[in-house]
């Protein structure tokens, strides 16, 4: 069971000092409470603020002599006030602006007699920083210098913070920042203003520009090596097998893309055109002599047939043997006509010759039709023109005198002219058709039928003989077109003039291989035909 406190009983009043008898709680002359009076008495005082220890109040029994309390400080003149923390800045000029001197500490007071009153908080002064040794200073200044710079933009000066060092001690105020040592910029040192990032690698460029070939080391190659080609772009790189050069890649134009030949007073010229990736036209060009002396001059055309397979080798291989007949059949006596034909009949079988592939091979490419190409050709003599064809190239007579009309001296093996033979159509409306290039006659292994077809001419006055392809025929169809684009000197300039024709076609578009042959055809002894 709890019981109250018990009060101490005074002996007289508090307030108006007249005796009081124990056990009265008020006071009888003024009513003061006594109790209130006597409860105050007790109570413990105020602690301090400034960290020191504060004694305890005496307990019952024990003494409170042993130290006495610390009385309130009563600021004078003579004590400075307590000093706040040091903030750094700069001056006007941008250097740190020193901290103020320090205030002067009161005295200690003996331990055990008094506690000490709240102390002002203690600066610290700066370091200064330890000098390196001489040796070491120079390491570090190279070292420095073969570093960029480093640039760091301006931060507003840091907030001192204070941080308690222990119970009983000051706070310590913030100390000044460091001021790094300056370090030598590099010269001229790259650098953007707004981030303040060092750039020093140089820009790079976009392209790198290929060195020009040294035409020297052309020079010394070409003098090592006379049979390598030399490319005819850079004029010093080699040109390798697959026709490209080594040095700048350029490819090269192929012997074929444009052939030029003369032979006695026969020329003849071949171009690739403007849309055909190559040539597959082919001629050969030759002159001899008949038994009885006389000159006699052939020339052989073939144009590969696109549709087929290898047109171009077909092309070439039909010339070739073709040339070859002639000029060995010529020379003994053979009929110019009948050696025409024997010709076309060795023609055709050096093309079928190509065809010569395993049986499984047309079996797996049934699709894929054998070499074939056309074929025309002219043999001039003394007072003898002779012509032979398969296809639809075409040989054109042109007289000298332009006032006598030009004529066109073979039949196309062609639809066109099947609707012509047949009178369905007009020569107009045939070859305006889609399907009048479409060719009934061929050489090749898969020709329905070989019909070489030939004739013989005597004409009675002097002019040049134009063989040719469909390259150009389909810009000067009709012979009176032909004549026209054949110069007047034709006779006298025989490869002038078949560079001309040849140019007459590219010009109007070169959709085909353009090929032709001018022969010369003299004045005939008295008595001659005419075609």
């Amino acid at each position: 069971m709890s019981q109250m406190h018990q009060q101490a009983a005074l002996p007289k009043c508090p307030s108006c000092a007249e005796p009081v008898e124990p056990g009265d709680r008020f006071c009888g002359a003024c009513g003061c409470e006594l109790s209130a009076a006597a409860a105050a008495g007790g109570d413990t005082p105020t602690l301090t603020m400034n960290g020191a220890s504060v004694p305890r109040p005496a307990g019952p029994g024990e003494h409170t002599d042993a130290a006495a309390w610390p009385h309130a400080p009563h600021p004078d003149a003579s004590e400075a006030p307590p000093s706040r923390p040091h903030v750094p800045g700069t001056n006007a000029g941008g250097s740190p602006q020193p901290p103020p001197p320090p205030a002067p500490q009161p005295a200690r007071q003996p331990q055990g007699q008094a506690y000490p009153a709240a102390q002002a908080p203690v600066e610290r002064q700066p370091q200064p920083p330890a000098q390196p040794a001489p040796q070491a200073q120079a390491q570090e200044q190279a070292h420095r210098a073969a570093r960029p710079p480093r640039r760091t933009t301006p931060q507003p000066p840091a907030q001192a913070a204070a941080q308690p060092q222990g119970q009983g001690q000051a706070y310590a105020a913030a100390q000044p920042p460091r001021q790094a040592e300056p370090q030598p910029p590099l010269a001229d040192p790259p650098a953007s203003p707004a981030s303040g990032v060092r750039l020093d690698r140089p820009a790079e460029p976009d392209e790198y520009p290929l060195q020009a070939p040294d035409p020297r080391v052309a020079a010394d190659a070409a003098a090592q090596d006379e049979d390598t080609a030399v490319c005819v772009a850079c004029r010093a790189g080699r040109v390798d097998s697959d026709g490209y050069c080594e040095n700048c890649g350029h490819a090269q134009p192929r012997e074929r893309d444009h052939m030029e030949r003369e032979s006695g007073p026969i020329a003849a010229v071949s171009d690739r055109g403007l849309r055909h990736h190559r040539n597959e036209d082919a001629f050969a060009v030759g002159h001899t002599a008949l038994p009885d002396g006389s000159p006699a001059a052939v020339a052989i055309v073939c144009d590969g047939v696109s549709s087929a397979t290898r047109p171009d080798d077909a092309s070439l291989a039909a010339s070739r043997a073709a040339i070859e007949s002639l000029l060995a059949a010529l020379p003994r006596g053979t009929h110019p006509q009948q050696a025409m034909h024997e010709a076309i009949v060795a023609a055709a079988k050096a093309v079928e010759s190509l065809a010569g592939e395993p049986a499984t091979a047309r079996e797996h490419a049934p699709h894929q039709n054998a070499p074939a190409c056309t074929f025309v050709g002219a043999v001039v003599t003394s007072g003898l023109l002779v012509v032979g064809w398969v296809g639809d190239s075409r040989v054109y007579w042109v007289p000298v005198d332009r006032s006598t009309p030009p004529a066109r001296l073979t039949e196309d093996d062609s639809w066109a002219a099947q609707m012509v033979a047949a009178g369905l159509m007009t020569e107009a409306e045939a070859y305006a058709d889609e399907r009048a290039h479409a060719i009934t006659g061929w050489l090749g292994a898969d020709a329905y039928e070989l019909e070489p077809h030939t004739a013989s001419f005597k004409p009675d006055r002097p002019g040049v003989v134009v063989v040719c392809t469909d390259g150009l025929w389909n810009y000067a169809e009709t012979a009176e077109e032909m004549a026209e684009a054949v110069p007047l000197d034709a006779a006298v300039r025989p490869l002038h003039s078949a560079r001309v024709l040849v140019g007459h076609a590219l010009d109007g578009g070169g959709h085909d291989n353009v090929t032709v042959a001018v022969l010369p055809f003299p004045a005939p002894p008295q008595g001659a035909g005419s075609p």
